[in-house]
């Protein structure tokens, strides 16, 4: 059985120039699935919008269905490191509101530490939760809450003065106190520069192979989610086909009286029947 490691272990991970990994879930039994597999860490996404709810985006995603998912995922999986979102409308407005939200984060979901999105702007925040004894990653590059703000899900850094904005952010953020940076989609010359500049571990997802860790979402990677493949996205496994194709195994032999056969029902005499 695997350790789990704290963030000491991923801090000590880049000082030795070890990779690590990284996976999205949001339920018990994906949970336990990644807690038999060498992965180090889970974040407990907001993208949960996304792919549990079919809300098309992560700001429908309140803090009460935040809790109630990483507290089934660290229940799942007790052995890795889990990361906690801090979803839209929960930090945006004061330092105060921001460290209340961490505190239900962590205090009823029970995450290892808690995420936010946004850069230099976002490190008074991160500040005051670091102040408040909580554990910071913070997220710059694509930022999903911002998607309105950004134009859509689009490459960040592509021109000079936004790579040099991203710089600017890591360093910001990794200043404020946060002890990871999650860089998402961005060239992988500007992740690399980050991952560089920065003493803190540096997670990618879409953002090239420089980065400390290397981040995939379990239902991207496993291709159980079938809206969309983001590009950076590499499927290992497609468990989608094989679960229509049982589901309709299992319609095709009920109507069929081929299920349930003894086997798999309770023979067990009845006096009377």
């Amino acid at each position: 059985m695997k350790k789990k490691p704290s963030i000491l272990d991923f801090q000590r991970y880049k000082e030795e120039g070890q990779k690590w990994t990284w996976s999205i879930c949001y339920d018990y039994t994906m949970a336990s699935i990644i807690d038999e597999s060498k992965t180090e860490m889970i974040l407990v996404g907001d993208s949960l919008g996304n792919v549990i709810m079919g809300a098309g985006s992560t700001v429908p995603v309140t803090l009460d269905i935040m809790v109630h998912h990483i507290h089934s995922v660290v229940k799942g999986a007790p052995n890795t490191f889990i990361v906690g979102d801090m979803p839209f409308g929960t930090y945006n407005v004061s330092d105060e509101q921001a460290v209340a939200t961490a505190n239900r984060i962590m205090q009823e979901g029970g995450s290892d530490c808690v995420k936010l999105e946004g850069g230099a702007n976002m490190a008074p925040r991160i500040a005051a939760i670091v102040n408040a004894g909580i554990p910071v990653m913070a997220h710059i590059g694509l930022t999903p809450q911002s998607i309105s703000a950004l134009g859509g899900f689009k490459v960040q850094g592509k021109d000079r003065s936004v790579a040099d904005k991203l710089v600017a952010d890591a360093v910001a953020v990794a200043e404020a106190g946060a002890f990871a940076i999650c860089l998402e989609c961005m060239p992988s010359v500007v992740a690399k520069k980050i991952t560089e500049t920065v003493k803190i571990p540096c997670a990618g997802i879409g953002a090239g192979p420089y980065c400390d860790g290397q981040e995939l979402n379990l239902y991207d990677m496993t291709g159980l989610f079938g809206d969309f493949k983001p590009k950076f996205v590499k499927q290992y496994l497609q468990l989608r086909k094989p679960i229509v194709d049982a589901l309709n195994q299992f319609y095709d032999e009920t109507c069929a009286g081929a299920f349930p056969t003894p086997e798999y029902s309770y023979n067990a005499q009845v006096e009377g029947y």
